[in-house]
Formats: structure tokens, C-alpha cells, sequence
């Protein structure tokens, strides 16, 4: 049984990682291309004049549009070379860490099943809400920030060829890194799956997401994303809606919450060498996901929307979509 799992597990990673490299690779690709061009200081340009609203400085609009156009990494390599207070810091922090990587993520979002218009008006407007609300209770955080142990990235690539030959590695490096993550976790949950342990996890872990409004065999939805984020957890979670039966109710209200709050571990300590305080950071988007979650399943139970039984995905539309 052991080989056969680990075999399927296999294939399934293989398929899922090409399912996914289809999107990730040009995305990651076109986007490492557009910072040296002039798209990106022209869209800088256009939402400075927002950052007087959200409390910052007009520079602040770098970070933010690196973070939403590449990743939390470019984000804080921006933030490093520029000079903020700890409250700026921490309000691009919170707003970054609700909408960031916008493109790819959007991307493997829709391929899970849920809509674009649901991505874009959860996530930038979580971070814009974010922003206003922290500004306007926030009086202190006015003292320099001070940063500690990431260092700005190096020298920029010269000429057109480095610019290329840069933006094909990181595509590629993206590729391989999915491949390392989504492959050996295909065949664990293969595994735990044949030996039944997925449903006494799924059990476990039923009375949150039923409180959350959903049903129990959401839950590796749920963990994939609380785990490894939305990118990389979307392998599992694809394969969830292909194997469980997951309902378009019920993905759509789990990717809300991964929305507000996917990648605990990772996305929350990435901003420890900012000086910035942490938990608050973590307890913010916790929060913000458990309550929108239980307001929109509330409105989405309520309108009449969901009526006897969830209509599941057609496996003839997730294989033509692949």
C-alpha cells in the first residue's frame, strides 16, 4: 500500500505542479520584467496621493505596489532602503499582509474556483481598511523604525539580457521551489489519506470550520493555507475540490478566511527584523478572518443564496480547466 500511495501521491504532485507552473511561470515572469520598466514608477505615481489618507509618506507607495505586484520580499527590501517611522512600518505590515502577490495568488485563487471579483474586494480592500482604521486609532509608533537583520537586496541587473536572464531565473526558481513544496506534500496527504487519517483530522477539526460555516471536508482546504499560503498550499486545495467535494459555498468562504489570514508562520515572522510587534500583526489578521467569514456566510445563508444542498464542482470542469 505504502508504494502505491507514495506513487500517486507522486503523479498527483507532478500534475498539480504543472497545473500550477502554468500560471505562476509567465505571471512570475512578466512581472520581474515590468520593475524595470516604466509601469511601475508610474503606478507608484498614481496611488502616492492615497498614502496621505493611510498615514504614510508618498515613498511608502514603493512597498507596497513591489509587495502587491511581486512579493513580500521585494516589499521589505523597499522598506529597508527607505527611512519610516515604527507606525508606518507596521501599518504597511498589516496591509501587506493581507493583499501582497497579488497576481499569482489571484491567479491559483480562480483556479481553486473562486471568483476574481471576490479576490480583488477581500484583499486590497481588507489592506486599505486596514491602513485607514490603524491610522486613525494608532496616536503613537512616531519614533524612527529601526531595522535589524535583513539587508537590502544587491545591485540591480545591467542591460537587457541580465534584466531577461534574471526574470527567467526567478520564474524558474518559483517553479522548482513549488515543485519541492507541492510534490512531497501530494504524497503525505496521500498517504494520511489511505490510512485514513485525513478523516480524523477532518473530524478534529470540524467544529471550526462548521462555527466558520463550512463543512468538514474543508478542513485540508483550511490547514494547506493556514501552513504554506495560498500559492503554495493551492495544490492541496485544488485537490481538495477535485476529491472531496468541496462546495463552491464552502471554498469560497475558506479562501475568504486564507485571504485575511494564510501562511501564519511565514508571513508573520518576516516582519521580526522590522522592529515592528508581531503578535498584534497576527492577531489582527486572525481576527479580521474569523469575523468576515462569519459575516458573509451569515449574508450568504440568509439572502437565500445557498438553498438545500451545495452544488459541487463537476469533475468534467475541473479536468477542462487543468
Amino acid at each position: 500500500m505504502l508504494f502505491s500511495s507514495l506513487k500517486k501521491g507522486f503523479l498527483v504532485g507532478l500534475k498539480t505542479t504543472w497545473t500550477l507552473g502554468k500560471i505562476i511561470f509567465p505571471v512570475t515572469l512578466i512581472v520581474a520584467l515590468l520593475q524595470y520598466t516604466p509601469v511601475l514608477p508610474w503606478v507608484i505615481k498614481m496611488v502616492s496621493p492615497l498614502m496621505k489618507l493611510l498615514g504614510l509618506s508618498g515613498d511608502a507607495a514603493i512597498p507596497l505596489v513591489l509587495g502587491n505586484f511581486l512579493n513580500l520580499y521585494a516589499a521589505i527590501g523597499a522598506i529597508l532602503t527607505l527611512d519610516f517611522s515604527v507606525k508606518e512600518v507596521f501599518i504597511l505590515a498589516v496591509m501587506l499582509s493581507f493583499s501582497h502577490n497579488l497576481f499569482i495568488e489571484s491567479s491559483v485563487a480562480m483556479k481553486a474556483g473562486v471568483k476574481l471579483w471576490v479576490v480583488l474586494v477581500t484583499r486590497p480592500g481588507l489592506a486599505l481598511l486596514s491602513g485607514v482604521v490603524i491610522n486613525l486609532v494608532w496616536r503613537g509608533g512616531g519614533e524612527t523604525a529601526k531595522y535589524g537583520l535583513i539587508q537590502p537586496s544587491t545591485s540591480p541587473p545591467d542591460g537587457v539580457v541580465e534584466i531577461l536572464t534574471e526574470a527567467i531565473q526567478k520564474a524558474g526558481l518559483g517553479i522548482f521551489q513549488l515543485a519541492m513544496i507541492v510534490i512531497p506534500l501530494m504524497v503525505v496527504i496521500q498517504i494520511l489519506k489511505d490510512l485514513q487519517w485525513l478523516n480524523k483530522f477532518s473530524k478534529t477539526m470540524s467544529p471550526i470550520t462548521k462555527t466558520l460555516g463550512m463543512k468538514e471536508n474543508t478542513s485540508t482546504t483550511m490547514a494547506a493555507g493556514l501552513l504554506f499560503g495560498l500559492a503554495y498550499g493551492a495544490g492541496v486545495m485544488i485537490q481538495a475540490v477535485k476529491e472531496d467535494g468541496v462546495s463552491k459555498k464552502d471554498i469560497t468562504l475558506a479562501f475568504i478566511f486564507l485571504m485575511a489570514c494564510h501562511a501564519v508562520v511565514e508571513d508573520t515572522l518576516i516582519f521580526v527584523p522590522l522592529g515592528i510587534p508581531v503578535l498584534p500583526l497576527f492577531l489582527i489578521r486572525l481576527g479580521v478572518a474569523v469575523v468576515l467569514t462569519l459575516v458573509v456566510g451569515t449574508i450568504w445563508k440568509r439572502s437565500g443564496l445557498v438553498k438545500g444542498k451545495d452544488a459541487t464542482y463537476e469533475q468534467q470542469n475541473y479536468d477542462n480547466s487543468l
